[in-house]
Order: structure tokens, then C-alpha cells, then sequence
């Protein structure tokens, strides 16, 4: 479930929430507050990896976090968000309620799925970046805390990359000519666009072995295109690949066999 959360209490921690803890329903939880001995640990978003976004805008991402009260837990949660702070924010994602577990120390566990309403998702393309959780544990005492950021992650536009090379088969010594293309997630379109002036790696793994090995680097044209030549030497598969940068994630096109004769 995707939604603007600028002065969102009602939102962050639902009515009977916010009554217990008494928050007035048009006044935004604080940031990062604390009442009583009630705990937040152990916050994980995405099994700690970066989450890497494609054209739909939507992606399926796990969260969990730890909450404790010498009194059991009335209700945990969180929002993930683009922004300053929680109330400082373009875009953020409101996770689902952990509810009431009577325990001291219970692990929450959240799960947006791109294939539900419930998912995790963006909007804009300078969404890319970082983001933060907001993070709460209430207490069935009434104590509560609030965390922000309780974390800190990623969030990335998914890129593609292919390679070709040419002629089939080659006598050794010919030169082998290596093109395919970039293209990174428009979120905004709801499509793939080439990705331009990125540093891309070509890459030989020579037949019969398991790792690549660095050839040389070129950039991608304006329109994310990649043309560059090597001399062929020996039977094996030539693939481009992408470190990724702040904004977009890393990838690795599959190899393409050449034979060399």
C-alpha cells in the first residue's frame, strides 16, 4: 500500500494506537520519542540488500523488527520512506500492523508483495537513493518508542544489459566485434530507457572455466548503447556488466559464445 504520509499519525499507528498512547489523530507521531522501557532491535529491511525497483514501480520486500516490554507488546510497525524524517518526506510506505502479541520480546515480520495492493512502491524516478524506516513498538502498558531512522537502505532503478558478439565463428587473430545495450527503469513511464555515459565493464570467461575476467571498459552512448572490439584468441563467452551507482542497481549480461577456429 502506497501513500503520501506528511502528517500521517493515523496512518503511522491507527486509531486505537494513538488513543492509548493519547496523540491527538491530526497531530503527527513524533520522529523518535520514548515512554517507558518499551524496545526496538534487530531491524532488517529486504534481508539487508538494496531494494531493486523495476518500470511497474513495484517490488515485493520483507521487514522485520524486534519489540519488547517486560509487559508483552500491544502493537509494532513502521513506515518506509523517501526523505528528511518521517514527517519530512515525498513518498513513503506504510507496513502492515505487527498486532498484539502478550509476550516480552516478539520479532515482527511484514511482507509487501508486488502481486498485492499491498506492496512496496515508488512513484517518482529522484526517488532513487536512499531511504529510512520509521520504526514504533507500543507497549500493553502504554509505554511506547518511536525510531527515526531505525534504518537505513537502498533503493535502487533495476537496470538491463545484453551483449552480442560477432562474427560466428572467428578465425583467431580476427577482430570480434562486442555491442549491446544498457537501459535503466523509468518509473515515472513505466518503462525501460537507455541508460547513457555509464562505465561498463567487458568481460571474457574462456571455455571450460567458471569466472570472467575484465577486458577492458568502455562507456555507454547517450542512448545506452555498447559497440567495442577485441582480437579473438580463444573459444569462450563475452559479456558486459555494470557495477551499478547510487541510484541504480548493478547487472551482468548473459554471456554470448563465441567460437574460435
Amino acid at each position: 500500500m502506497r501513500m503520501r504520509i506528511r502528517s500521517a499519525a493515523a496512518v503511522v499507528v491507527g486509531a486505537s494506537a494513538l488513543s492509548a498512547l493519547a496523540l491527538p489523530a491530526v497531530q503527527a507521531a513524533p520522529a523518535d520519542d520514548v515512554q517507558g522501557d518499551t524496545q526496538i532491535s534487530n531491524v532488517i529491511v529486504n534481508d539487508g540488500k538494496s531494494i531493486v525497483v523495476g518500470p511497474s514501480g513495484k517490488a515485493s520486500v520483507t521487514v522485520k523488527l524486534t519489540a519488547s516490554d517486560p509487559n508483552g507488546i500491544s502493537d509494532a510497525g513502521g513506515i518506509l520512506y523517501h526523505g528528511t524524517d518521517v514527517n519530512h518526506n515525498d513518498w513513503g510506505v506504510t507496513l502492515p500492523s505487527c498486532g498484539e502479541h502478550l509476550v516480552t520480546t516478539y520479532t515482527c515480520s511484514f511482507a509487501l508483495k508486488s502481486t498485492s495492493n499491498r506492496h512496496f512502491g515508488v512513484s517518482k524516478n529522484s526517488q532513487a537513493g536512499t531511504w529510512k524506516m520509521w520504526a514504533y513498538a507500543i507497549g500493553a502498558d502504554g509505554d511506547y518508542r518511536f525510531r527515526d531512522p531505525a534504518k537505513t537502505f537502498k533503493v535502487l532503478r533495476a537496470t538491463k544489459l545484453t551483449a552480442n558478439a560477432n562474427p560466428e565463428p572467428v578465425k583467431k587473430g580476427k577482430t570480434i566485434t562486442v555491442t549491446g545495450t544498457l537501459t535503466r527503469a523509468n518509473w515515472e513511464s513505466h518503462k525501460d530507457i537507455g541508460y547513457g555515459s555509464q562505465s561498463v565493464a567487458l568481460q571474457f570467461r574462456k571455455a571450460g572455466t567458471t569466472n570472467y575476467v575484465n577486458v577492458k571498459g568502455i562507456k555507454s552512448s547517450s542512448t545506452g548503447s555498447l559497440k567495442t572490439t577485441v582480437t579473438a584468441s580463444a573459444d569462450g563467452y563475452y559479456r558486459f556488466t555494470y557495477a551499478g551507482s547510487a541510484t541504480a542497481g548493478a547487472v551482468s549480461a548473459t554471456g554470448d559464445y563465441i567460437d574460435v577456429r
